[in-house]
């Protein structure tokens, strides 16, 4: 694994996420008030894009598509798909899973992720 330049600190606002490619590998960059955090860019069960999801409690992120929702430090699945009501039959093929979270660092007004 190495660390590779993804974006620029501009490039993710405050609060903020955004997909890039780091050296090949789709990943989603988190401006938290803790910093930069980097996961896996889909979700884990129908590889929903996590990018168009939404921020929870500045901690998680919640794919647009089923709900399911990922602690964003750890990849946790920390909520399983949840809607459209039914989803959850599908779960029955596709069970609780967690996505790749990957280090990230600053140097300068890099975001670094290491893939």
């Amino acid at each position: 694994m190495a660390y590779v330049r993804v974006c620029s600190v501009n490039d993710v606002p405050a609060g903020g996420m955004a997909r890039f490619k780091a050296d090949g590998t789709a990943v989603v960059v988190y401006n938290l008030a803790d910093g930069f955090h980097a996961t896996a860019a889909n979700c884990s069960h129908t590889f929903g894009p996590l990018a168009r999801g939404k921020i929870i409690d500045g901690q998680r992120v919640r794919c647009p598509l089923h709900r399911a929702e990922f602690d964003i430090k750890t990849g946790e699945a920390v909520k399983w798909a949840c809607f459209p009501p039914g989803v959850q039959l599908l779960n029955l093929f596709r069970p609780k899973k967690p996505i790749k979270a990957y280090a990230t660092k600053v140097e300068g007004d890099a975001v670094l992720v290491d893939v």
